[in-house]
């Protein structure tokens, strides 16, 4: 390349030549790389996979209960930190459902690993949603609440991931990763699935046809290299088996929780967080801000950091982030506001179904 990039010229050469870039790269990038010139290399990236396009979807959420067997340290959901516990009965996520606008393309099932509750229980909630609408995307169940229920059932992963499809099931979230490095695991969630388990279920979802997303918990105790190892073997699967959508990082809040203590990263952190992603994981189709866990106006920004989506509408039906301390204590979003800011932020907005294909109003 002519252009001189300040000691950056041969990452910058592969990223524009559309070339794969190493840990090691990425660690120097992390390290020393300006976040305006991270945000470059990024935005080249998102425009040579998606062009000038930002896409939304018209969603909502269930969490069907904050009861969990899992205790872990940054987690303000949980039962064990809330003020009380609670669990929703499935008529009242039926009544949820059917209380949506006939315009709402998918829904959102995730929530706290329930001791009682089993993999037929959750089978069943799939199917009553599909009875009352046969039109809805489910995407459901983290890799820690399948974990959970298929083990305790005795089936193997392929078997209860196979069930849940007869039963509705369409795509699966990418919560539960958290962090993939095994120590750090350990010191923050010791008592969830484990890093293998969850990159195992998602390979399995994959391979019957079962897309998914994956996820980062970023800004606790990691160091870049732990982050960068966690992108690495996302990337090492999405290689094997191209079945994730899209890959959202997700910032650690510090409220009502064990790791209150630790303080929240920058802003400038966020967007290095969503640069590095986007350049990284080159076989990734989208990148995707939550903005209920982001906040508006961030994840606006992060438009400029190789994010091509930010998610949907929401229907202020999440608690997980607004317990947290997150900016979005009452998460809802209309699609013409969410079409303002996707505008204001010079893209164009365009709404999708759950498989990033274009709604035609």
């Amino acid at each position: 390349m002519s252009q001189s990039f300040g000691g950056f010229d041969s990452i910058a050469g592969k990223v524009y030549d559309g070339q794969r870039i190493s840990p090691d790269e990425a660690i120097m990038l992390y390290r020393n790389a300006g976040l305006g010139f991270l945000g470059m290399l990024a935005d080249h990236v998102r425009e040579r996979k998606n062009g000038n396009t930002a896409y939304f979807i018209r969603n909502f959420h269930l969490e069907p209960t904050n009861i969990c067997v899992n205790r872990c340290r940054f987690c303000s959901f949980s039962h064990h930190f809330s003020r009380k516990k609670w669990e929703l009965t499935v008529g009242e996520m039926i009544d949820k459902v059917m209380e949506q606008e006939p315009t709402v393309r998918e829904l959102h099932i995730t929530g706290a690993v329930h001791p009682e509750r089993d993999i037929s229980y959750y089978g069943e909630l799939l199917k009553r949603i599909r009875e009352v609408r046969p039109d809805l995307h489910i995407k459901a169940y983290s890799a820690v609440e399948l974990d959970y229920m298929i083990t305790k059932a005795g089936m193997t992963f392929h078997d209860g991931l196979d069930y849940l499809r007869s039963c509705g099931l369409d795509s699966i979230p990418g919560g539960g990763a958290e962090i993939f490095d095994e120590t750090v695991r350990e010191s923050i969630c010791g008592m969830k699935s484990t890093s293998q388990t969850w990159l195992r279920i998602h390979e399995t979802a994959h391979q019957l046809g079962i897309p998914s997303n994956a996820t980062i918990l970023y800004g606790h105790v990691e160091t870049y290299e732990h982050r960068i190892d966690h992108l690495e073997r996302l990337r090492q699967l999405q290689d094997r088996t191209r079945g994730f959508n899209a890959f959202i990082p997700l910032k650690f809040h510090r409220e009502n929780n064990e790791m209150a203590g630790i303080p929240e990263v920058s802003v400038v952190e966020d967007m290095k967080m969503y640069a590095i992603a986007r350049i990284y994981l080159d076989n990734f189709p989208h990148l995707k801000a939550y903005w209920p866990a982001l906040g508006k106006k961030l994840a606006q920004v992060s438009l400029s950091f190789g994010v091509d989506d930010l998610d949907g509408t929401i229907n202020d039906s999440t608690q997980i982030y607004s317990l947290a301390g997150a900016e979005e204590q009452n998460p809802v979003m209309t699609v013409s506001g969410m079409v303002t800011m996707i505008k204001d932020a010079k893209r164009v907005p365009v709404e999708r179904d759950s498989l990033y294909r274009e709604i035609n109003q």
